[in-house]
């Protein structure tokens, strides 16, 4: 069964990412209000991102990779800044930074 991993961008600028079997389905109920709890106290939301994936498992799995990113990095997959992927996968706090920098 097919399925589809998403991402929604909220009232409040925040985004939501999920997966589903039925994405317009999945869309509308967030858009009434039916949906995450999340996106019921933000609406209204839009549909930015989507992926299609051959079986609803493999959209699961993928909807937990996404969900540990973060804002900036989702922003670069939805805007096709594939090459911004991996720099911000990096550590970006300052006690990280001290180390990494520290050969300088």
């Amino acid at each position: 069964m097919k399925g589809w991993m998403y991402i929604l961008q909220c009232s409040d600028g925040t985004f939501y990412t999920g997966s589903t079997i039925d994405l317009e389905r999945r869309v509308n109920q967030h858009q009434n209000g039916e949906g995450a709890n999340y996106t019921k106290t933000r609406l209204p939301v839009t549909l930015i991102y989507y992926e299609e994936f051959e079986r609803i498992d493999f959209a699961f799995y993928r909807e937990k990779q996404v969900q540990n990113w973060s804002h900036k990095k989702k922003l670069a997959l939805i805007e096709n800044r594939f090459n911004d992927l991996h720099y911000l996968a990096r550590c970006q706090n300052q006690t990280n930074s001290i180390f990494y920098n520290s050969g300088d």
